[in-house]
């Protein structure tokens, strides 16, 4: 009789353990975790949570893991880490100019064409190293027109407000094959006490764009940041015109703010002009957008930092356009006909089968997370997560990502000295989004690979931090 009532209760605690087993991956969440979303009056179900030591199979912790989210940024790990794997960290891109006609004594008798390769990070300063060596090449003037050819990638459309309504604002400028300085103007405002008067100054300043001031200064302390100054573009977005008017308190002292202007093919020129100008060069002709002739002939290049320096801007500082470039060439690649964001989502969806990697319900827009539509769950990105671990090419991916208390975007979080530099991890944030994914070096030595997404109304004002601070913080003492 004993030995039946021994198995019966056996049988009866096996299901009991599953269930148990089953209820702590599925519903456990740490109680300060639990506090923090209680605080907001967050539900549960708003947030998925994936916590896993990289040398064990199964996870720490699991909670609502398989549902698909909008990550905001961390898709860019996703993106880039592919972009490695699938192009190698010493993969660049080149920027080329070519002579569409003779060039005798210095002088181009014919056109300039600008071939854009796609590089992301064409700043200010490599666009004019870049016009420089091409001046130094034995051309000093153009007879004919500058044509831009920027083939490379498929049409990403005009609409810089389609987002969010706001086209001024660098992190919605759409990618371009010729992409210089992020289509963005740093306007500097400097008072002038002496002269009553307000400077106003565009770095860089395309030789295209027409800036009109009629800023007032006015005695007194500075009672905004923008100390009143009213900057718009009368054409619109894409027009040539930028008006600074206002009026503009004396104690706000140097005030700068950063503007997308025009478009990128008038940006690259206009920009092109001043440089070209600023280097000794002349130009008869004005600007067009055309395709390579077969007979032009090669006359300057210029490579992009490599690879492996380039995902390191977009995760450290969360560069959605280098991001949407990474993806567009991804597609180029792929395929060899302009990149599109279609090809370079396809490109990345294969790499991921092909690593054995799991994301089910994943979508990829454009490969930023600047979209409302990208989704992944959070043991998706786990698995892109541990299997960089894995990777030959981790120590690159790994510097790529946002330092605790050190650099990027995680310059400012994690503070405590315990915890300075030991968090690899990249954020993310959108209106009602926001996301936090990487490596968690814990107290143990241990290394966790933690997501944290969370989809609510209250995510980006506060909740999303709480949380994703409660669940680092009991990682981290694991």
């Amino acid at each position: 009789m004993l030995k039946i009532l021994r198995l019966a209760l056996l049988l009866f605690s096996i299901p009991a353990a599953t269930a148990l087993a089953d209820g702590r991956e599925r519903e456990y969440l740490p109680p300060e975790v639990e506090q923090a979303l209680s605080a907001r009056s967050v539900p549960g179900t708003s947030l998925s949570v994936y916590v896993r030591d990289i040398e064990r199979s199964e996870p720490l912790l699991s909670y609502n893991a398989d549902v698909p989210r909008n990550p905001a940024s961390t898709m860019k790990v996703v993106t880039t880490y592919a972009a490695l794997e699938t192009l190698g960290p010493a993969y660049a891109w080149t920027t080329r100019a070519y002579a569409a006609g003779p060039v005798s004594d210095q002088v181009l008798d014919g056109d300039l064409v600008l071939l854009g390769g796609g590089d992301p990070f064409m700043t200010a300063e490599r666009w004019w190293s870049f016009v420089s060596g091409l001046r130094q090449a034995g051309i000093a003037h153009i007879k004919g027109d500058v044509v831009i050819d920027n083939t490379y990638f498929a049409p990403q459309g005009h609409d810089r407000a389609a987002f969010d309504n706001q086209p001024y604002r660098s992190y919605n400028v759409l990618p371009d094959a010729l992409l210089v300085n992020f289509q963005t103007v740093t306007l500097n405002i400097v008072p002038d006490p002496a002269r009553g008067s307000v400077l106003v100054a565009a770095q860089p300043r395309p030789a295209n764009l027409e800036i009109e001031t009629s800023t007032r200064l006015q005695p007194g302390r500075c009672r905004s940041r923008s100390g009143g100054l009213v900057i718009a573009m009368p054409d619109g977005p894409y027009g040539t015109r930028l008006g600074v008017g206002g009026r503009y308190s004396s104690g706000c002292g140097q005030y700068s703010v950063n503007r997308a202007v025009m478009r990128a093919p008038d940006f690259a020129f206009g920009t092109f002009q001043t440089f070209w100008r600023e280097s000794g060069g002349t130009l008869s002709g004005g600007m067009r957008l055309g395709t390579l002739p077969g007979d032009a002939r090669l006359v300057y290049s210029q490579q992009s930092l490599t690879l492996a320096e380039i995902i390191r801007l977009v995760n450290k500082y969360s560069s959605n356009v280098m991001a949407r470039m990474l993806l567009l060439t991804l597609g180029r690649e792929a395929t060899g006909a302009p990149g599109s964001a279609a090809s370079g989502a396809q490109a990345v969806t294969e790499f991921l089968a092909a690593r054995g990697i799991r994301t089910p319900g994943l979508v990829i827009e454009n490969g930023s997370g600047l979209s409302r539509i990208e989704r992944i769950t959070a043991e998706g990105l786990a698995e892109v997560l541990l299997d960089a671990h894995r990777s030959q090419y981790m120590p690159e991916f790994a510097a790529s990502l946002p330092l605790s208390a050190t650099d990027g975007t995680l310059r400012r979080r994690f503070r405590t000295p315990e915890m300075q530099g030991r968090l690899r991890m990249k954020t993310g944030s959108l209106e009602g989004v926001s996301a936090l994914a990487g490596y968690v070096k814990a107290a143990s030595g241990r290394t966790y690979v933690a997501v944290i997404i969370l989809n609510h109304d209250s995510a980006d004002d506060g909740a999303g931090a709480a949380a994703q601070s409660a669940l680092v913080k009991w990682v981290f003492a694991q």
